[in-house]
């Protein structure tokens, strides 16, 4: 790759509660994964990132998740496909508001946690998910774990679609990530993570758990807010791939320019 985008969640906090620092990651990341409401994030939290991004030129995405504020969107839920495309339908449509509101413009949608997980197996949770995104906006964009079920739909319906690797995560032999609830999950070493990206851009591969390679073709890294040192992370690799001579931008203001 000659250059790759970086993306966190951001946004997460509610009423008292604060969860990472937007404005620092802000300073480092590309794309902005800005919660909606379901499983993080008040009107108030959500304005003030999103403005944020729009002062800083930061690509914005809609975090729609599952409806569980109290498991923080990671449980697994079974919905009905009208409801949840209902529910999706909803959450992009206040973060694009809040958006346009702030000035900017909302590119691409990428849902989280236990929906993001889901939706990397699920076809007919994918296809729920997508349909929403049609029928609001099918210029947007959907980011995907790379080789999911999620991506390929997307890809069918017609929608781009942002590949996405994770640098602080665990990597299943396929393709899949480690359940947080396993050893392996989430990794915190700053410059281990930032060796394993690098690897990613030049290679196309990372290493699994059981130490086999997997084969990803992403244009996207995502570093979570709330990991351990998340911003020694996202620093870390960014620093890294400009050194190899990697660029860190948005394929999204890439495509636009062209």
């Amino acid at each position: 790759m000659t250059a790759i985008d970086l993306n966190s969640d951001m946004g997460e906090g509610f009423g008292r509660w604060s969860l990472g620092d937007d404005d620092a990651m802000l300073d480092i990341v590309t794309s902005a994964n800005i919660a909606c409401g379901f499983h993080a994030g008040d009107p108030i939290g959500l304005m003030n990132t999103t403005k944020s991004a729009v002062g800083r030129g930061v690509v914005i995405g809609a975090h729609p998740a599952y409806r569980d504020l109290a498991g923080f969107g990671r449980r697994a839920m079974d919905v009905a496909s009208p409801e949840l495309t209902a529910d999706v339908l909803y959450q992009i449509a206040a973060l694009d508001g809040i958006t346009r509101s702030a000035g900017g413009r909302m590119r691409y949608v990428k849902p989280h946690g236990g929906l993001y997980n889901r939706i990397a197996v699920d076809p007919v949770q994918a296809a729920a998910v997508v349909e929403a995104i049609r029928e609001y906006d099918s210029d947007l964009a959907v980011m995907a774990l790379a080789g999911s079920v999620f991506a390929r739909v997307a890809d069918e319906a017609g929608l781009r679609v942002i590949a996405e690797a994770f640098a602080d995560r665990g990597y299943q032999p396929d393709g899949t990530l480690v359940s947080r609830r396993e050893p392996g999950a989430v990794l915190s070493d700053a410059d281990a993570v930032a060796d394993r990206i690098v690897r990613l851009a030049e290679t196309g591969t990372l290493i699994a758990v059981d130490g086999s390679r997997l084969h990803l073709d992403a244009e996207s890294v995502c570093v979570h807010s709330d990991s351990p040192g998340a911003l020694d992370m996202a620093r870390a690799i960014r620093d890294r791939l400009q050194h190899e001579g990697i660029a860190v931008r948005s394929t999204l203001d890439t495509e636009e320019a062209a």
